[in-house]
């Protein structure tokens, strides 16, 4: 999965379930999360990391339903759009590509939400592992399918 990197952008590594993580924050907010590491980023100490690592820490142990670390995207306002619909989705349910056109008032573009969910750069806290196919087929994700599926299992395991 392709991130846009920003301009001013502070780096830090989070060691997940999964493996390395890279954190991004522009100092205030975490502007993206994926899968993997960086050789070439900077790695720097901000408190907004601490909060986003406590966070996904109290997350992957079952007890974090709702991410409050504050976030910033940079995308289209469709994609935007997209990505605080994705916000909604309760812990522990999935939402099809036409739940979220239908949600966001616009009913036909359930291809255009699979591009914009494609496109998510703050993996996990912006839960676009919980988007699956009309028919209940796990689509794809940028982590890999098995750790949608463990995702997914985690929740289900903790939700009330």
């Amino acid at each position: 999965m392709t991130k846009q990197i920003l301009s001013e952008a502070y780096f830090t590594r989070y060691d997940s379930p999964f493996g390395p993580m890279l954190l991004q924050s522009d100092g205030k907010a975490i502007t993206a999360l994926d899968f993997g590491e960086s050789t070439d980023a900077v790695y720097r100490d901000f408190p907004i990391f601490d909060q986003a690592k406590e966070e996904l820490d109290q997350y992957f142990a079952g007890t974090r339903k709702i991410f409050a670390v504050p976030t910033k995207t940079s995308g289209t306002p469709f994609q935007t759009q997209v990505w605080e619909a994705l916000k909604e989705i309760p812990y522990g349910q999935t939402r099809c590509y036409e739940d979220i056109a239908i949600q966001i008032g616009n009913p036909k573009a359930s291809r255009a939400i699979g591009m914009a969910n494609n496109r998510n750069p703050i993996s996990i806290i912006i839960p676009c592992h919980r988007v699956i196919g009309k028919d209940g087929s796990l689509v794809g994700y940028g982590g890999g399918l098995d750790t949608k599926i463990a995702l997914l299992d985690l929740e289900q395991k903790h939700s009330s």
